[in-house]
Formats: C-alpha cells, structure tokens, sequence
C-alpha cells in the first residue's frame, strides 16, 4: 500500500465537520403495541410469512400483521417470557421463567392450543433475579438458551426445583432470608450473585432430540444470547460482581467466562467459588470479545443481531448490533480473529434521541427494517416498539479495523475530506474482582508515533509505540468528514486487545 505521511500537528488542524445527525439516515417510527398487554417486549421474531411475533412481560405472545398493521393475540399465561423464535414446523419456541415452552396452533384458528414443555432441566429457588434468555439456533439445530444467577438481595424459598448445592452457604438459611436480620447478615457469604441449583450461570445446549447439557459457564446476567453468520454464539452480560464493565462474550463449549458461581456445576467440581483466588480464575477465564465501557458506551446490554447488508440497512455484513437498556444508542460490533482468537472494535451507532433507551429484543425482516422491543422490568429502560428503516442515503463509517503488531489499520468506506481527523488515543482496563463493577485502570493516553493515510484516502494507519494485550483501546477521530463533508457517523472506536497481531 503506497502511503502518504500526515504530520500529527497537521491532523489536529483539522476543522470541524457538520455535527451528527442518524435521522439523516434512518427513520425512526413507533409502533402501537397491543392495548391489552404491558407493553414490555422480552421477545421478537419474524415469521416466515413476515409477520411480527413478539413475547410480552405480562405473558402474552402477540401477533402483527405488517400489511393491516393490527395484532392478533397467539398464547396467554406465560411467565417472564423473555425470547422466542419460530420452529420449522411453524410452531414458537418461548423461553418462560420455568421452561421452554413449544407453542402450536394444531387446529389452525390463528391461537395456540399446544403447550408444550421442551426443556426444563434447570433449577428454581425462587429469587426475583433468576430470569432465562434464549432460544438461540445453531444451523444444526441445537438450541441455546442463557440463565441468570441469584441476587444475594433476596434468598430462596424453602421448596426448590433442582438439587441444592451443598458449596457454600446452609440451605437453612437461604430458606429462612424473610426471617429477622437473618438475611441481612449473612447475605454477603453467600455472594453477591449466587447459583445453588442447577445451573444457574451456564449457558445450555438442548439437541433436536431433546437432550440437554451445558455449554459454557461464568455468567451472570446474560440478557442477550444469538448467532452470527459465521456461526460463533455470542452472549452480552451485565457490569457487577466479577464484572468491571459489561462485556460481549464469544461463548465457545467448555468456556468460562469469568463469573464464578456456576462453577459448582462444573463436573469434579468440589470447591467453594468464593474461595478461589483470583489468579487461578483469571487463569481459567476466557476474555470477552468486546468491551463496553460502563456509562459511556453500555450500562446493560441485551440482545446481538448480526446485520443484513449495505443494500438493505446501510451496515456491512459480518458486523452485530447490540442494544443496551440505559443508553439511547445502538452498538455495532466489527470482530476480528487474531491468533485464532476472537475480539474486535465497538462503535456507536443511532446515537440519537429518537432511538431512546431500553432497547432490549431485535429482528429484521426481509425487507431490512429492523424491529425494536423496548422494555425496564422497574430498572432503567421504556416501552413500545420501534420500526428503524434506511432511508438509501449512503453515510461515511469506518467498515473494518485491524489489529497490527503495533498499531490499528482503520478502513472507511468513503475517502476522507482533506481536512483530516484529530487522532486521541488511549487505552485502560478494569479489575477483575468480586466487587461490583470496576473503574477504569491503567488509563494511558498513547502519542502515536506516526500516521499514515492510503492513496485512494480510505485507510488510515496509525503506529504507536507498542501495543498491550488485555487493555481496550479507544481511538478518537474527531471531526472526520468524507470528500462531500459528511460526517464520520460513529467516530469513536474502542477494540478490545486480547491477543496480540503478528505482524
């Protein structure tokens, strides 16, 4: 690649460029949801006819017709559903509090009839946090679903679902929590987060024939759980206990993914968690993907969904989207596999007030149009559906980032204006601890050492001194315009260095 060389005091001459706006590109309609439900959306899929199906808190699924532009309600009585998809057979897979229950209209009147339990091989305590994510489908049909670990906020009641583990805490006095300052005092032996019955934490696995095992481990609120393209499982969690910030986990079997609790379901496993130090957890731990700092980028995030194309959402394809509950912006994921090791670039995306907060479930049809089911569960959040199209008109992003030996090779889809970029970079980690949350360590400002920029304009190579693995890099290039001044949509990238680049 012939290049040529931009002096850092030339790059930070740079003015600034029209301000961001994603309502230039995409429209941002709301959809009335059913009068007669709560409003808060734990599911959505598209069916094969185009319909819109979607899961509501208040247990109903709900059906609607694109084309009237009406719902029909399909299933009553459900609890906490918080996912769904539609099987081969046209039948709906909705993942409850209790099970995953298959949903049939055997007598084709438009209503399910058939309700049938798939799988229910896991435990129940009886604590308010322990919620079930899920189905996600691999292409040989398995199906994925993610449980939630207790909250040290409430205990168990005295008849459970499941065996009780003997690690750790009596049962005695989970079960005995409401009595006195039972709870109270002994709450924090327990954990903040805590699995006692199978298998809380874990993300499972159910084959076709209905066979059920777990899949990987350390977990703690992994709200949202799909596939990709390429066929990698992905899984979001929340910032907490034994999380410094929220993270988007590559979720490979046997992994484990830093949260200790659901260890006590891992075979051989005689040890209470709580006693381990650190150093041979952190040995154990697989590293997330993707970072998502916490405040700035994501509090919660939910669900991944793997984009559709330029052509028909203007985001190329191989990247995921990503929502969050407390901030108004979308995240596009850009992975990259180093090493044999899978990480890669966070951006921002439809930052914008009319995307609003609680953006939780997502599908897109055939058309592109994503759909948006917003939900709070009394934490921060909305409710409603949204309707995101494209509006065709082409915008100036930053498409691909690659990791060198000692630096990032950035990629844009359109060449740069001549007014170039300013360049920030820094770089930082959190602890890994099991305390809740972490603040950022190790913040380093990096002076690049040079900058280059590729003759047709659209790659930008920036050298620094070095590159440190396990930090997560944030690359601010402000004021970014194209050649027909618009703006860089999405001008802060943040890639999560696990692995180091050869060359």
């Amino acid at each position: 690649m012939k290049t040529a060389r931009i002096s850092l005091i030339a790059i930070c001459l740079g003015l600034s460029a029209q301000a961001q706006n994603w309502m230039d590109y995409y429209k941002v309609e709301n959809i009335p949801s059913p009068a007669t439900v709560d409003p808060q959306y734990g599911g959505l899929t598209v069916l094969e006819d185009g319909r819109i199906a979607a899961c509501f808190y208040s247990g109903e699924v709900e059906i609607y017709d694109t084309k009237t532009q009406t719902w029909s309600n399909f299933a009553r009585g459900l609890q906490c559903p918080l996912g769904l998809l539609e099987d081969k057979d046209g039948s709906l897979l909705v993942m409850q509090w209790s099970e995953l229950t298959r949903l049939s209209d055997t007598d084709g009147d438009g209503k399910a009839d058939h309700y049938q339990a798939v799988f229910t091989d896991f435990g129940l305590t009886g604590n308010y946090h322990e919620f079930a994510y899920g189905p996600a489908r691999d292409k040989d049909g398995n199906l994925y679903v993610a449980l939630n670990v207790a909250s040290h906020l409430a205990g168990t009641f005295p008849i459970v679902r499941g065996e009780f583990s003997p690690i750790g805490l009596e049962r005695e006095v989970f079960a005995t929590w409401t009595e006195g300052d039972h709870w109270e005092t002994n709450k924090h032996k327990a954990g903040r987060m805590f699995s006692r019955v199978p298998y809380r934490g874990c993300i499972m696995k159910i084959t076709p024939e209905g066979d059920s095992s777990v899949f990987a481990y350390g977990f703690r609120s992994p709200d949202g759980i799909g596939f990709d393209d390429e066929g990698r499982l992905w899984v979001t969690d929340n910032q907490g206990d034994w999380r410094g910030t929220s993270p988007l986990c590559h979720v490979t079997e046997g992994s484990f993914h830093g949260h200790p609790a659901s260890l006590i379901w891992k075979e051989g496993w005689t040890r209470n968690p709580l006693e381990v130090p650190v150093e041979e957890l952190e040995s154990m731990r697989t590293r997330a993907a993707g970072l998502f700092p916490q405040g700035e980028l994501a509090n919660s995030p939910t669900q991944p969904i793997p984009t559709v194309g330029a052509e028909k959402f203007g985001l190329p394809k191989g990247e995921l989207i990503i929502g969050d509950m407390n901030q108004p912006t979308l995240i596009r994921f850009l992975p990259e596999v180093v090493g044999g090791t899978t990480q890669g670039t966070a951006i921002p995306f439809l930052s914008s007030t009319a995307m609003g907060i609680g953006n939780h479930r997502f599908a897109f049809d055939e058309k592109g149009s994503l759909w948006v089911g917003k939900t709070h569960l009394t934490w921060a959040g909305d409710e409603g559906m949204r309707k995101i199209n494209w509006l065709g008109n082409t915008m100036f992003i930053v498409d691909r980032v690659k990791l060198l030996a000692n630096g990032f090779e950035i990629h844009f889809n359109q060449p740069l204006g001549e007014k170039l970029p300013g360049l920030e970079v820094s770089r930082h980690t959190y602890d890994y601890h099991a305390r809740y949350g972490s603040a950022k360590i190790d913040l380093k400002e990096v002076n690049p050492v040079e900058s280059t920029l590729s003759d047709d304009r659209q790659t930008l190579r920036i050298t620094l001194p070095r590159i440190d693995t396990k930090r997560l890099y944030t690359i601010n290039l402000k004021h970014a315009s194209d050649a027909d001044g618009r703006p860089l949509m999405g001008d802060v990238l943040r890639y999560n260095v696990i692995a180091p680049a050869s060359e």
